[in-house]
């Protein structure tokens, strides 16, 4: 390993040699991402149950590269898309597992998770099972709203079905250090949620008015995927997280149990009697059991601990939605 370094930097530093003597030589750093692989990490047999790992923030963006931070990751929406359409080609694919970890994410980025694994249900014709681990709350629920059957791990949360639009009101800090920060704007609604002054009451009740479309939007789907009655879903779904038995009780799920209980029930809908349990990954990524963590979530962490850079996206791009839950 230091040979190979030794050697990476010589050639770099010959390169900037030749360089600084007049020649123009462009070093692309930026690390190559390469095919998917199919690894098997569970059974054996002919069938395949593809293990597809839904885990931390869901959001459309990826994760940016520096010298000082690992390679990126795949932007979690490429990377299911691209699962499931390899998933779709193969024939010997015959259910999906879908193992949630997650707290939700941005409404569009949960909706665009729903509706590609829909989709593949739909056009593949193979049974979806959604098993929700430690949390599958808000838009990780959502998603799940796409299975057949969703399981929840005994101690799962879930649940926290709604909407929260997260700003932020800078005005007084910026007052304290002399900011004055000045909007020319079109309109008078043009700047309405700005992080530079506190919001009007119209404007209050202009975005109370889009949070209870897109409420109402999470509450018909669910509606319409656990076969319940819209008041009925409205009754319970004010915010709060269920456990797992709570979340039984109220239809939100249909079985409580561990991960190779789900890979069962797969097995069932699907009619076979046994079959591989495989992930897709990138080469060196790692894959030895169906307990193994996603590229697209750093190991070991947790879900809601990836909750801290949400005031960092406030400031950065404005006020936005989420089917999240932020305790």
């Amino acid at each position: 390993m230091r040979t190979r370094s030794r050697r990476w930097l010589l050639a770099a530093l010959a390169a900037l040699g030749v360089a600084g003597c007049g020649g123009l030589i462009t070093i692309d750093l930026s690390p190559r991402v390469r095919p998917l692989e199919e690894e098997t990490v569970e059974g054996s047999g002919q069938a395949k149950i593809l293990l597809l790992d839904l885990s931390g923030l869901l959001q459309e963006e990826g994760a940016s590269f520096s010298l000082t931070t690992p390679p990126p990751r795949v932007p979690l929406l490429a990377r299911v898309r691209e699962e499931l359409k390899k998933a779709e080609k193969d024939d010997d694919v015959k259910a999906l597992v879908v193992r949630i970890n997650s707290p939700g994410g941005t409404i569009t980025a949960s909706d665009i998770i729903y509706k590609e694994l829909r989709g593949f249900k739909e056009r593949k014709k193979v049974p979806v099972i959604a098993a929700i681990m430690d949390v599958g709350a808000s838009g990780g629920y959502y998603a799940a709203l796409a299975a057949d059957q969703i399981l929840a791990h005994p101690t799962t949360v879930t649940g926290s079905i709604g909407v929260i639009m997260l700003t932020l009101n800078a005005q007084g800090l910026l007052e304290k250090i002399g900011v004055a920060p000045m909007a020319i704007k079109s309109g008078e609604k043009k700047d309405a949620g700005s992080p530079f002054r506190p919001l009007t009451a119209d404007e209050r009740a202009l975005f109370q008015g889009i949070i209870d479309e897109m409420y109402g939007r999470f509450v018909r789907l669910l509606a319409e995927s656990r076969h319940l009655p819209e008041a009925q879903v409205r009754a319970f779904a004010d915010g709060r997280v269920y456990t797992a038995d709570q979340a039984l009780a109220l239809k939100l799920v249909d079985r409580i149990g561990y991960l190779d209980d789900a890979m069962a029930m797969a097995r069932t809908a699907a009619k076979i009697e046994s079959a591989r349990v495989i992930m897709y990954h990138r080469p060196r990524e790692y894959r030895s059991t169906y307990y193994a963590a996603s590229a697209s979530s750093p190991s070991g962490e947790s879900p809601l601990g990836q909750l801290g850079a949400l005031p960092a996206m406030m400031v950065g791009s404005g006020p936005r939605f989420f089917y999240l839950w932020w305790p």
